[in-house]
């Protein structure tokens, strides 16, 4: 029989209707969507959303609405709602269906009723998916009667409004959707919080719980509780909590999100741009700072190489390594009885919350017999609070659980773990660690009887053929200029914007050349490049630093920022942002009102307990950076010139990680490409050809130690010796280390080599401790020098002890 080609053209359109539903932004009245047709979905009508059935794990779907632009596949879309997330339903015979009653049902396999809209209406009703990425069922005359907005999973769209009795919620890992212990609400105060939610405990974690409300800068005194985030990228709350994106007002799609890890985070991605979601702003920048990361009994402390770590405390064990949510348990049963028990000192380690108390002023001898008292007291944390004392005050907190542990270098106070004394020698500080399991298992189909029904085998058996016909009739016509159309878009240049993900302002050259009168105010300069005094636009005076060194490509100096960017310490300099256009790499500080360290050394405003002050606070900073900051980062130039001095006489690093923007090849953890550093501060390993290790950047901050207690430069100012082979120059090293060796022996004292500017107004034996601390760090041997966290306990713990000593409330134990 012959065939024309307008009845081919016929039959084909014919069966690609009958195999392939078209897709719409609108489900009407009668009709249903089944989880068994991917075509079986809602597009918006820009083509940036869409709503269907999404695969969560084995047989097991949810009804969900994802960003469907730029294309996603499989199961890497980006979801923003979800209506079953907790019961998902069945990959055969289920459907989601506008009912005659008005209602729109998800039903699993025809069987059971797992969702529902729960709106009656005897009017014509519809479902659409808006561009804003609202699924919205309203009547015939245009009323909503059922919208997404109203009931989020984890994440807040642009426009959609936060209000009371509404709340975000986590997921329970990055592969599980169902429900987590983590979430975003208006809390009875009004004020917005992030709580830890667990079917044992929760916890306030965001914002800081031991601060008061007008402390955070939140107010109480709202009724509405609202909080909306703007396509622009600015995020308000009546609590006048506000924040804006790196990118604010920057064309973007944006999502705020509380992620499973309970950190909430605002992504944003340009559509041009490959896919890619950047953070723009997140409200925890510790994440071991979030509570309930790691379990009761356990300590979560980061790791740049692999992310948080949880281990358990010493004597206890993993209760499952799969789900670090159940945390550890004992290996051994407490006693009551005092004598039978012992403390185990854990450094720098702190466990917040659950005390049966806090009593300040308490010797530690005093803490400890207060928690021999309590049968159920599991340990006891020890600290140090300033108030209005330079040194702080001791505080004890007996501790009923040990939930929220974390290890910090920077954190001053320990915690006393109750052991059995007969097994206090076997325990130690090595840590169980192991990586978070962040996969949580794929979700499962629930498990449910479902009752066979009759089929017809010939029906299905036609039914089968169509849609095979259909699928190749499908691919033939629209696989090639689909390929086509993809191969072009992946070929094309990748240019604009690449989002740094720290929260940092881009500026124009123009803009920094306007801020800085044509780069004309120098404050200084150094090995990385020249230092301008500036005020920017918002009339904030701003120290901008032009680099030398403008070699790498921009995606590359933005990589670079953006490390740089997510450090976070009160003794860092605070970046407000950068300029990458054209050959310019420029970089935007707050400004220092009393500048250099090395410019203060020369005059009389330091008196000692500011360079004291200043050599704590600098090693806090550097131990921070070393050991504790989301990234590796060594200084490699630590000197006078480098410690900037706020109105306060508070010390600030600056330059740090500069080298990684110079020449981010050279570095690899183990070695650098070429020397860096200023001559007089070098450690040896630098001369020598030796591994580059964190020990540098601790041999560069003894001799700043040692220029601040001396006066003198590492470079002038030292007495030279006659030998046989001429005159020989000492070092600053080994000239306060044949100071001290004398001052020893009895023909010399610690005043011969301290500042004259000081005139004797000094602590003898902290200034004692403060150089021997100075030459143990400038050790030609670099495994002898300590640690900065080491560093700074020794100087905290010796200045909290001289304080207790003054108060007179202290014994030695």
């Amino acid at each position: 029989m012959k065939i024309d080609m307008g009845t081919s053209a016929f039959l084909l359109a014919l069966s690609l209707l009958t195999v392939l539903p078209l897709s719409s932004s609108t489900l009407n009245k009668g009709s249903h969507l089944s989880v068994e047709n991917p075509g079986d979905v809602l597009v918006s009508p820009n083509n940036v959303f869409t709503a269907g059935f999404y695969a969560v794990g084995d047989n097991a779907y949810c009804f969900a609405v994802w960003f469907s632009k730029p294309s996603c596949s499989g199961n890497n879309c980006t979801i923003v709602w979800m209506a079953n997330r907790d019961e998902p339903v069945n990959g055969r015979r289920s459907r989601l269906s506008l009912v005659a009653s008005g209602d729109v049902v998800l039903t699993d396999a025809d069987r059971f009723t797992v969702w529902t809209t729960n709106i009656k209406s005897i009017s014509s009703t519809q479902l659409d998916l808006y561009d804003s990425g609202n699924l919205v069922l309203h009547s015939s005359d245009g009323t909503i009667l059922w919208q997404s907005f109203d009931s989020p999973t984890d994440t807040l769209l642009p426009e959609q409004p936060l209000i009371k009795k509404v709340q975000l919620r986590s997921a329970r890992s990055q592969s599980n959707y169902s429900s987590g212990f983590f979430k975003l609400y208006f809390d009875n105060d009004n004020v917005l919080r992030l709580l830890f939610d667990s079917p044992d405990v929760s916890d306030i974690y965001w914002p800081d719980p031991e601060l008061l409300t007008w402390e955070n800068g939140r107010s109480t005194y709202n009724n509405s509780r609202i909080a909306v985030l703007d396509s622009k990228g600015n995020f308000s709350s009546t609590d006048d909590f506000t924040f804006r994106s790196a990118d604010f007002e920057l064309s973007r799609q944006r999502r705020l999100t509380i992620d499973f890890d309970g950190n909430l985070r605002l992504y944003s991605r340009d559509e041009t741009e490959g896919g890619r979601w950047d953070v723009t702003w997140q409200a925890m920048s510790q994440p071991c700072r979030i509570h309930g990361s790691c379990g009761p009994n356990s300590l979560c402390s980061y790791v740049p190489s692999s992310g948080r770590k949880c281990s358990c405390i010493p004597g206890y064990k993993v209760v499952n390594p799969a789900d670090w949510y159940f945390g550890c348990e004992p290996e051994f049963t407490l006693s009551c009885n005092a004598s039978e028990v012992a403390f185990l000192q854990l450094t720098n380690v702190e466990f917040f919350g659950y005390d049966f108390g806090f009593y300040p002023n308490y010797t530690l001898e005093r803490c400890e017999s207060l928690c021999l008292e309590m049968c159920d007291c599991k340990g006891f944390q020890f600290k140090f609070i300033k108030h209005d004392y330079p040194s702080g005050i001791p505080y004890c907190y007996p501790k009923t659980l040990l939930l929220n542990g974390h290890h910090s270098p920077n954190f001053q106070g320990d915690l006393y773990l109750k052991v059995l004394k007969t097994g206090l020698s076997q325990y130690d500080d090595s840590e169980n660690k192991a990586s978070l399991d962040c996969s949580g298992g794929s979700l499962k189909q629930l498990n449910r009887t479902y009752a066979r029904q009759n089929k017809n085998g010939t029906l299905e058996a036609l039914l089968l053929i169509a849609i095979i016909v259909g699928a190749v009739e499908f691919f033939i016509i629209l696989l090639v200029p689909c390929f086509l159309i993809i191969t072009r878009k992946n070929g094309s240049a990748q240019q604009g914007y690449f989002l740094a993900s720290t929260g940092l302002r881009r500026f124009t050259y123009t803009e920094l050349k306007k801020a800085t009168q044509g780069f004309s105010k120098e404050i200084g300069r150094g090995a990385g490049g020249i230092v301008y005094r500036g005020i920017l636009s918002d009339n904030r005076v701003a120290a901008i630093k032009q680099l030398y060194d403008a070699n790498q490509g921009e995606a590359e100096f933005l990589a670079e920022i953006s490390t740089i960017g997510k450090l976070n310490h009160i003794n860092l300099i605070e970046m407000w942002g950068y300029c990458a256009e054209g050959k310019h790499r420029i970089l935007v500080y707050e400004y220092m009102e009393h500048g250099s360290l090395a410019e203060n050394l020369n005059s009389k405003s330091l008196d000692w307990k500011k360079r004291f002050d200043i050599a704590v606070g600098t090693a806090k900073c550097m131990a921070y950076l070393h050991e504790e900051c989301l990234e590796w980062v060594l200084h490699c130039d630590v000197k006078p010139q480098n410690i900037l001095l706020d109105s306060n006489y508070n010390p600030k690093v600056s330059d740090f990680g500069l080298s990684r923007l110079q020449n981010r090849s050279g570095l690899n953890n183990a070695s650098f490409s070429r020397i860096r550093g200023t001559r007089g501060y070098m450690a040896p390993e630098w001369i020598l050809n030796l591994p580059i290790t964190s020990k540098v950047d601790v041999y560069s901050y003894g001799i700043v130690v040692m220029e601040l207690v001396t006066g003198k430069s590492p470079a002038t100012g030292f007495n030279t010796t006659e030998s046989g082979d001429g005159t020989q120059h000492k070092g600053m090293a080994t000239w306060v280390r044949e100071k001290m060796n004398l001052a020893i022996s009895g023909s010399s004292s610690i005043e011969d080599i301290t500042d004259l500017k000081l005139e004797g107004e000094y602590d003898k034996k902290t200034m004692e401790i403060l150089v021997a601390v100075a030459l143990k760090c400038a050790l030609e041997d670099r495994n002898s020098r300590p640690t900065m966290s080491q560093v700074v306990e020794m100087l905290v713990c010796h200045e909290n002890y001289k304080q207790l000593q003054e108060d007179g409330d202290y014994h030695m134990r």
